[in-house]
């Protein structure tokens, strides 16, 4: 795997493709700045060489074109001030005359930021002619944005084609491979992955791929409830896929054969409602009465699922254990977020992956205490279902195939 450690970039013009797609309220003010913070040490690498940095980004889903709303240039000052003052340019187009001329002009130690690559639609078909005027812009390409990597975009996939051997990783991208791969080809076990969210009909290939690898799979969120009904529970009107009741028995049925554990709850928070305020009641998961709904683990099973997580050397969690956006079904969220952060003080690896899971671990303020936090959740489940990433291959790839 190649990263920019391996490169001296004095001279050269880096184009990086970044992940600034961060969130913007009314007035155009970054209101969770993350991302851009990750790319800081991937950028100033280069700029110590004696390089220069072109970054390049989407930023949200801009259907027609250029949009006010959408324009990386209410990043500008803010990224100015992540990189403790250096100068950055903007340009009002990421091709054509606009960038190429702020590209040409660019000196050793400057950064430019392109305006947003989706304003133009070639970037999402992969357009090579697009990945082509992208890439006049550098003399050499640097890939750090893991949260795009899934998708064969221009910037992300085609444009690496154009620089032969002029490529490589940022320290986004190379810490998300090296922890993915960790997990996936050197756990130490015992290896246990935790499952939440809403639905198994977005879980099933991951599940299917995780039970050739983990020794437990434990299962929380909504999806559980599918689990639940599919073994006879009464789940009274909790979250339920009727249609995925034969995944849900087919996959419990692999594990079995497989010799993997998987822990779904016994216990469940149940609400009358879907609000914060609702009554509420501790269920039996497979006893929810008629007009009642599971929100969350209940405490029989946030204690069976810590001992499991306690005594794991392999940690990877993605999806939350209940609606835990309301206080009053946190409390699962928050008891598996903890058992984690313990078991990785006592020595075990921790990824924790998927935009709901990282959401959890920031609000509960435990991000320095787990092993990794990825920045890219459909990234990183893709990556655990393929094997690889399209934004991956480009880079270690080195041929040319055109």
């Amino acid at each position: 795997m190649k990263t920019v450690d391996q490169f001296n970039f004095a001279g050269k013009k880096a184009l990086i493709r970044v992940d600034f797609n961060v969130p913007l309220d009314a007035s155009f003010a970054i209101t969770d700045d993350t991302r851009m913070r990750a790319a800081v040490p991937t950028i100033q690498k280069i700029l110590k060489d004696g390089g220069s940095c072109i970054l390049m980004s989407h930023l949200g889903r801009p259907k027609e074109g250029p949009a006010e709303k959408y324009s990386l240039k209410h990043l500008v000052g803010h990224l100015s001030q992540l990189l403790g003052g250096v100068k950055v340019s903007f340009a009002e187009d990421c091709i054509g005359a606009a960038a190429e001329n702020a590209a040409g002009a660019l000196k050793s130690g400057e950064v430019l930021l392109l305006e947003n690559l989706r304003f133009h639609k070639q970037e999402e078909k992969g357009d090579e002619a697009f990945a082509q005027s992208l890439s006049k812009l550098g003399d050499f390409y640097v890939n750090d944005a893991f949260g795009t990597a899934h998708r064969a975009h221009a910037s992300t996939a085609v444009i690496a084609k154009f620089f032969p051997q002029n490529k490589c990783f940022g320290y986004v991208m190379s810490g998300e491979i090296a922890s993915v791969n960790k997990v996936l080809n050197g756990a130490e076990k015992p290896f246990t992955a935790i499952m939440g969210g809403a639905k198994v009909s977005d879980k099933i290939l991951i599940l299917e791929q995780l039970m050739k690898k983990a020794d437990n799979i434990i299962i929380g969120g909504g999806m559980a409830f599918t689990f639940a009904k599919a073994l006879g529970g009464k789940i009274g009107k909790s979250l339920v896929e009727d249609d995925r009741l034969p995944n849900a028995l087919a996959i419990l049925e692999a594990a079995k054969k497989s010799g993997v554990n998987i822990y779904i709850p016994v216990d469940a928070i149940c609400a009358d409602n879907f609000a914060n305020d609702a009554n509420r009641q501790t269920c039996d998961v497979n006893a929810i009465p008629d007009g009642w709904m599971g929100l969350d683990i209940g405490p029989a099973t946030e204690k069976i699922y810590a001992e499991v997580i306690a005594n794991s050397k392999t940690i990877l969690w993605n999806g939350p254990m209940g609606v835990f956006e309301m206080e009053n079904f946190a409390h699962g969220t928050k008891s598996v977020a903890h058992a984690i952060v313990t078991a990785t003080s006592k020595g075990a690896f921790s990824l924790i992956g998927g935009g709901d899971s990282v959401a959890a671990i920031n609000k509960y303020n435990l991000a320095d205490k787990v092993s990794y936090v990825s920045t890219g959740g459909g990234a990183l489940l893709e990556y655990i279902e393929a094997g690889t990433l399209p934004g991956v291959e480009a880079v270690n790839n080195a041929t040319v195939t055109h």
